[in-house]
């Protein structure tokens, strides 16, 4: 459930938003002229500001190593870069933006790009990825999480991804086969359950499957549970992003949701509580959990060795393959009056250069075909079942002006109906109408 400073968080933002919205133009209004990337002779002497979420250790290094060595290139543009904690940037950013003096270049996270885009905060790239961008090296269902009715507002830098781990182990003292390494070839959903059945110890408290890390905020929500929709053959909103009628309610998102929620009430297979690090402490046989928590388990637990204790493998499917793509990316503010110059920064940094110096120091996973290629524990096990996942079957979570309230609003309706019980079909027309009372009122604003 969303708690105290969350909720306050997303009342403060959406009231910055709205004075946003007040003050915006349509952003068609800003397209960027063909010929816009030859009038940098004319930018000289520019200063850029750049803010961007903060990070760990190493994205900050990481951003600091290329903002000098762009700064030291490009003698005649200085980008002041300015890294604000997360748990304030969003709505420091928004305030800024409706108060008429934004920064230059910001970072956004996938999802918002819509919002921002809807009320004309940003400018469209699509001219300048035409001109130098190298669009064909970055996977087509990348672009899709940056692109608001057809216009690319955000440049993509890295992803993150998530797969099945589980304990290898389990499975082998209890005779199950071994799913495969292949990121194409995927166990069912199905097979899953049957495998968390036979693992499943309540008693000594092991647990077969935690399919979506669980009940956390929206944000996660999205990001882990709505791959099982997908994969069901369900969607959760329509492709305009206006409704989430006859999409969420669809036959095949309503199993997808009794197919998690049995999981729990009728199979028992899945815990609503864990205790701390369940998995490799040998509580959880198998979690969908993400390419981060590698490096996690290498660190905090030496002693559970991927290969000998556990492995990874790729998402299950229902009907098909998906996994949840985009991430933060770089846009510009439509009240740059230095477009030009920014895409340049933007451009040095997502282009192939700053990206493959980037995930040097990151270890995130690039978005473009040719760093990633380059990368050679990138097309080995495991990291290769990220980077397959996401350029084969990633899909962008919806793109939608109202993501956080539609967000919320299915957040709701997994919990209503796991933990809550709640009838499916009620709770789920329950979400619609508030996700269409929200987009109703978005509407109403901008008129």
């Amino acid at each position: 459930m969303i708690n105290k400073v969350h909720r306050l968080r997303l009342i403060i933002s959406l009231a910055a938003f709205s004075l946003l919205m007040g003050c915006s133009s349509n952003h068609n209004q800003s397209k960027v002229p063909a010929e816009g990337a030859d009038k940098l002779a004319t930018e000289d002497g520019v200063t850029l500001t750049f803010w961007r979420n903060s990070g760990n250790d190493a994205e900050n290094a990481a951003y600091e190593k290329l903002v000098a060595q762009f700064n030291m290139n490009n003698p005649t543009i200085t980008i002041e870069m300015n890294p604000i904690p997360y748990s304030d940037y969003d709505t420091k950013l928004r305030t800024s933006i409706a108060s008429g003096n934004p920064p230059d270049i910001m970072t956004i996270d996938a999802p918002s790009m819509a919002s921002y885009a809807e009320a004309g905060a940003l400018k469209p790239l699509t001219g300048f990825f035409k001109s130098d961008g190298n669009l064909e090296d970055i996977p087509t269902a990348t672009l899709s999480a940056y692109t608001y009715k057809n216009d690319i507002f955000m440049a993509p830098l890295t992803e993150s991804s998530i797969a099945l781990f589980y304990n290898k182990k389990m499975f082998e003292t209890k005779g199950i086969p071994l799913p495969s390494k292949n990121p194409e070839e995927p166990l069912t959903w199905e097979q899953v359950l049957d495998a968390a059945k036979k693992l499943t110890d309540s008693s000594k408290g092991i647990y077969g499957i935690d399919p979506a890390q669980g009940f956390q905020n929206a944000g996660a929500t999205a990001y882990f549970k709505y791959p099982i929709i997908w994969q069901f053959g369900g969607e959760v909103m329509n492709a305009d992003g206006t409704t989430s009628k006859g999409e969420l309610d669809s036959p095949a998102t309503k199993k997808a949701l009794q197919f998690y929620a049995d999981l729990y009430n009728k199979d028992k297979v899945s815990a609503l509580e864990y205790p701390p690090d369940p998995f490799p402490n040998g509580k959880l046989a198998m979690t969908v959990d993400g390419s981060w928590s590698l490096s996690h388990y290498a660190s905090d637990f030496p002693d559970f060795k991927l290969g000998e204790d556990y492995d990874i493998a790729p998402l299950p499917k229902g009907t098909r393959q998906a996994v949840a793509n985009g991430s933060w990316s770089l846009a510009i503010s439509s009240k740059s009056k230095h477009a030009e110059a920014a895409w340049k920064f933007v451009n040095f940094v997502t282009g192939y250069e700053g990206q493959k110096a980037y995930v040097a120091m990151t270890k995130d996973i690039p978005v473009r075909y040719s760093v990633a290629k380059e990368i050679a524990e990138l097309n080995d096990y495991p990291k290769n079942i990220f980077v397959v996942q996401n350029q084969k079957f990633g899909r962008s979570r919806p793109i939608t002006p109202i993501f956080p309230q539609m967000s919320d609003a299915v957040n709701k309706v997994f919990e209503e109906v796991t933990i809550g019980k709640r009838d499916i079909d009620t709770s789920v027309a329950d979400a619609i109408k508030k996700i269409d009372e929200a987009y109703a009122g978005l509407q109403a604003q901008i008129k």
